[in-house]
């Protein structure tokens, strides 16, 4: 399948003063698409069924790289992949465009966990039913970015 594409129109709130998105509306959509991406793949972002205690994916890295700007009114197409898929990690990779301009690139490591009240979150391997979901939307290792878009 590959990657996960979705759309974000750019409102006046992602901007700053000189009407160019703000860099950290990038991060915001990156963790909107990377839920959208879990959504899709039957996966939850909390997960109150694996037992008595809840398994959540905190993010243990996150960046982006800016190449090109973009505004306010501006429709920003992500295209979310899994890069790589460890024991306990996935990571995320992230490709912004406009217009067919590729105008960011970000990535996001997410450790699964499990979450218990008054202690440090846990991390756990991730069940090899999640790995296969999530393995859907692999990137291609050749190119660096997606197959065909959903």
């Amino acid at each position: 399948m590959g990657a996960l594409l979705t759309r974000r129109r750019v409102e006046f709130r992602d901007t700053d003063a000189a009407g160019i998105v703000h860099f950290s509306a990038f991060f915001f959509w990156m963790e909107s698409a990377e839920h959208e991406l879990l959504r899709a793949a039957d996966v939850r972002v909390v997960d109150h069924e694996s037992g008595p205690v809840e398994a959540s994916w905190p993010r243990v890295a996150a960046s982006c790289d800016y190449t090109r700007a973009v505004r306010f009114g501006d429709e920003v197409d992500i295209a979310v992949s899994v890069d790589e898929i460890g024991r306990t990690s996935v990571t995320y990779g992230f490709r912004f465009s406009h217009d067919g301009v590729e105008v960011a690139k970000g990535r996001i490591v997410a450790v699964r966990c499990l979450m218990q009240p008054g202690r440090r979150p846990t991390p756990v391997a991730i069940p090899e039913e999640i790995m296969g979901r999530l393995g859907r939307f692999r990137s291609d290792p050749a190119s660096g970015a997606g197959d065909a878009p959903r």
